[in-house]
């Protein structure tokens, strides 16, 4: 895997070997970062189930102002450590090392609202919506903000966000929806 575009462009990733991780692969990131190009600069973005910190450190190339990381498996986040230092990124990479649902809840603690949620679950994961629904009820998608959801299921529908694009790549779905609240 590389980074495709942005500052970072080249860039090599690896991790995606690592148990239980499911990385995008580069013809869909790069479809997908055309299609969310005007969301990134400066935005505060999570990469909620990081694996290697593929899009996340897409975004970091394309502009965004804060990464925030997270995964449950320490093998991944301390691949992400690595690259950050690699990369020169730690001004704009926050790395935490948590359940979803406790990273979630930390998130809502302290504050912390985004401009783009990056959810790629690993494999088998049904609670994607259930997470969309947290993140809504708890306000910490800012308004315009964007969710975008891969998953092996056709998009769900949410009454508080609007699916502003889907597309099927093989076996999964990219789904993008908007907080225009």
């Amino acid at each position: 895997m590389k980074i495709i575009s942005g500052k970072l462009k080249g860039r090599t990733l690896k991790g995606f070997d690592i148990d239980g991780t499911r990385p995008t692969m580069d013809r869909v990131k790069e479809s997908l970062f055309s299609s969310i190009q005007n969301y990134i600069p400066d935005s505060i973005c999570l990469d909620l189930f990081s694996g290697s910190g593929n899009l996340g450190f897409e975004a970091i190339s394309n502009g965004a102002k804060e990464v925030y990381f997270n995964d449950k498996n320490f093998k991944c986040t301390s691949l992400i450590k690595s690259y950050i230092k690699e990369f020169d990124v730690s001004d704009s990479s926050i790395v935490t090392n948590m359940d979803y649902k406790k990273a979630l809840e930390y998130y809502k603690d302290n504050n912390i609202m985004f401009d783009v949620v990056f959810l790629d679950p690993p494999y088998k994961f049904n609670e994607l919506d259930k997470i969309v629904e947290y993140i809504h009820d708890n306000n910490m998608l800012n308004k315009d903000g964007i969710i975008v959801l891969e998953s092996s299921n056709i998009y769900f529908k949410f009454d508080f966000y609007s699916l502003i694009k889907e597309k099927k790549y093989g076996d999964k779905y990219i789904s993008i929806y908007k907080n225009n609240l």
